[in-house]
Parts: C-alpha cells; sequence; structure tokens
C-alpha cells in the first residue's frame, strides 16, 4: 500500500495533510476529535472507512467498534473512523450511537483515495464513485498489520478484533 511508516495510527494520517485530514496535533472543525483523544493517534489503532453516517451497515459496523472497545483498548489500540459524512453530521452521530472513538470528515476522499477506500461501487446495476467499506489494523511503528478492502461490517469488526487480540 505504500503507507507504511513510523507513527501508529497518526502516520496514515500524515499522509494526506489537508483541512479535511488535519495532523492529529491540530484542531480542526473536519473532525470530532478532541484535543486530550488525539495523543491516541501515536499509538496502534484500527481505521475503518464507512460510506455513510446512520446507514444501517455503517451503524452495524462502528456500533461493532464501540461495543468491543473495551478489549481494543485493553490491547493498547484506538480506533478512528473516516466517511466523506460532514463534521457536523458526524458529531451527531457520534452522540447519538455513544461511539467512545473520532470520525474524521473527508468530504473530498482525499485519505480515502490514498488508502483504497474510494472507488467504483454498484447498487442495483448503478455505478457510482463511493467509498469501499474497509478497515487498516496499523502497528505502533506505522505498519499496516491487516487490510481488509471491501468488508462486510460484521467480519470487519471481527477480523480487526483478532488482529488486536493477536
Amino acid at each position: 500500500m505504500g503507507l507504511d511508516r513510523p507513527g501508529g495510527l497518526g502516520a496514515i494520517l500524515h499522509v494526506c495533510p489537508t483541512p479535511a485530514n488535519p495532523s492529529p496535533t491540530s484542531s480542526s472543525p473536519t473532525r470530532t476529535a478532541t484535543p486530550s483523544a488525539s495523543a491516541a493517534y501515536a499509538a496502534a489503532g484500527i481505521l475503518f472507512a464507512f460510506p455513510k453516517a446512520n446507514a444501517p451497515g455503517c451503524t452495524t459496523q462502528s456500533c461493532g467498534f464501540r461495543d468491543e472497545f473495551p478489549k481494543i483498548e485493553a490491547g493498547d489500540t484506538a480506533v478512528l473512523g473516516v466517511s466523506p459524512d460532514t463534521p457536523k453530521k458526524l458529531r451527531a452521530w457520534k452522540d447519538a450511537q455513544d461511539l467512545p472513538y473520532d470520525l474524521l470528515s473527508d468530504p473530498e476522499h482525499t485519505l480515502l483515495d490514498a488508502l483504497g477506500a474510494w472507488g467504483e461501487r454498484s447498487m442495483y446495476g448503478k455505478k457510482y464513485m463511493g467509498v469501499i467499506r474497509s478497515h487498516w489494523m496499523v502497528g505502533e511503528d506505522g505498519i499496516v498489520l491487516d487490510e481488509q478492502v471491501k468488508v462486510s461490517p460484521v467480519d470487519s469488526v471481527a477480523r480487526a478484533v483478532n488482529t488486536v487480540a493477536g
């Protein structure tokens, strides 16, 4: 993938430092992170890409990570979600679903493109460009330990948790 570099999950975010994907230490209205949560980006982490807040599959995936968060956190691993939704929509959804991790807004799909999670999709025979549901498990050294592109919501959570568990 060409994104492996030192710095944990934060290394992935630095691939595309744009207003949609600020560095973990900067403040920006395009993400739901708080300054205290930003330190977690230097750790190992799960980054997952989802198409749209409030969609059934996206809620399944995001709430799956929420429900497994104690196990993930026990493995010294952070979680971060990314979608093309607006920051306002992501904040409302994060609050409504009680998600304990940050969500990034990538409306220009800069990060999603770099990760290979933006591409042609098909629904009911109609082709369009959109998010390809994916996740990456990144070690503290910035090396991608597991990459799952085009994964189901339930499998995404199970595979990521299994990778954290070793």
